[in-house]
């Protein structure tokens, strides 16, 4: 296989690579864990792509600073060199982005920003990029104009493998009629939404409640309250989700429920194309 370089988004907990021939996709993989030597994980992930000679691996995500401060175009004119402790690889990382009030910061959506808007020229209103972290990102003339983050999807992670541990809560599929119940509950009441979850709890020790149910409650919590503290951003504005799978799905479901409906764009697809954008500026 012959490529001209590498894209990578790098996350602490999954890795993704593509084989680029320009913007040409040849090959693209996916890890799901990381020892934190990036060495190491880097070898694991794209070593037999890589040549004698250095070749340019072009990332986003945690392996970079935080560069500009918002309002700010997502990609900066020039990219982080970090070395990589192999040779092989030119590593080359996207700034993330900071704001000062409220105090925030993002590493790796910056990329995925850019691919979006990449792909949706003109495009102003909020983007919901959903992950470990959600972020809820206001886009207008080409810029980030402000943001906010939140730890639902790792706080669900979290209590589902912690205190809410149990055969089946992982990986049940959602009972949506128990989403909607909790996601409008915890709309109607965020300050209950820590009594609600630990009802949850009480309910998978006194009555069994099945999986699916359980996991409904506890998201629908979680994400109810989310909703309600990010309202500003939402009500009223253009939408889009940036995210895979049955989260990202519960989103723009929730979402339509507030009559705010949203487009739901695939993330790995627009986190390539914004790659692709920072190669383009990278190869001038």
């Amino acid at each position: 296989m012959v490529q001209d370089w590498i894209a990578v988004d790098w996350r602490e907990t999954r890795q993704r690579a593509w084989a680029m021939r320009g913007t040409d996709l040849r090959d693209r993989r996916e890890r799901v864990a990381a020892s934190g030597d990036v060495a190491g994980d880097l070898g694991a992930l794209i070593g037999d792509w890589l040549a004698q000679d250095a070749t340019l691996v072009l990332a986003c995500g945690a392996l970079g600073p935080v560069g500009g401060a918002v309002p700010c175009k997502p990609l900066p004119d020039g990219l982080w060199s970090v070395d990589a402790g192999d040779p092989r690889i030119d590593l080359r990382v996207v700034p993330g982005l900071r704001q000062a009030a409220p105090v925030d910061l993002m590493r790796g959506d910056e990329t995925r920003i850019a691919g979006f808007l990449a792909l949706n020229k003109d495009w102003d209103g909020v983007l919901c990029l959903v992950g470990e972290e959600t972020r809820w990102v206001h886009v207008s003339a080409g810029e980030v104009v402000s943001f906010q983050s939140f730890l639902t999807g790792a706080m669900f992670d979290a209590l589902a493998r912690g205190r809410l541990s149990g055969d089946g809560l992982l990986g049940a599929e959602t009972d949506l009629a128990a989403f909607s119940e909790a996601l409008s509950d915890a709309m109607a009441k965020p300050e209950r939404v820590m009594a609600r979850i630990h009802g949850v709890h009480a309910a998978r020790v006194l009555e069994g409640l099945e999986p699916p149910v359980a996991r409904a409650r506890l998201f629908g919590a979680l994400l109810g309250a989310e909703l309600a503290a990010a309202r500003p951003f939402w009500l009223g504005q253009q939408l889009a989700v940036v995210g895979d799978g049955e989260v990202a799905r519960l989103y723009v479901e929730a979402l339509s429920a507030q009559g705010a409906p949203a487009a739901l764009a695939d993330e790995a697809r627009v986190t390539l194309e914004g790659l692709k954008s920072a190669w383009r500026l990278l190869a001038g």
